[in-house]
């Protein structure tokens, strides 16, 4: 591994040049969008949609969001403003997904 800016030679993967203190390594971008959920969907898909971003199971946020509720009521208002504010995520047809590229027919001859 060598460091574009300063050409030193690394035996192992770093993530910073100790000469020259540039960035060898740079952490993939996650290309996550808060969005409710078209699958884990109860009522308007906030908690699945927030478990889809967390990475968690929507059963717990599920509960946790409950807590909130009866933890002062706070729960419930920000479940609705969640719901407002929260676009749909996109429709993924599973047809297209699934089939194959296919190339263009050539025209019949006369």
């Amino acid at each position: 591994m060598f460091c574009p800016q300063c050409g030193k030679e690394y035996g192992q993967k770093v993530n910073f040049c100790c000469q020259c203190g540039t960035a060898m390594f740079t952490p993939a971008k996650s290309n996550k969008k808060l969005t409710l959920s078209r699958r884990d969907k109860k009522i308007a898909g906030v908690c699945g949609g927030f478990a889809e971003y967390m990475d968690l199971d929507p059963t717990l946020v599920r509960l946790l969001w409950v807590a909130l509720i009866f933890l002062g009521g706070w729960g419930l208002i920000a479940y609705v403003v969640a719901w407002i504010v929260m676009p749909a995520a996109p429709e993924v047809s599973e047809s297209r997904a699934a089939a194959p590229a296919t190339a263009a027919q050539p025209a019949p001859n006369p």
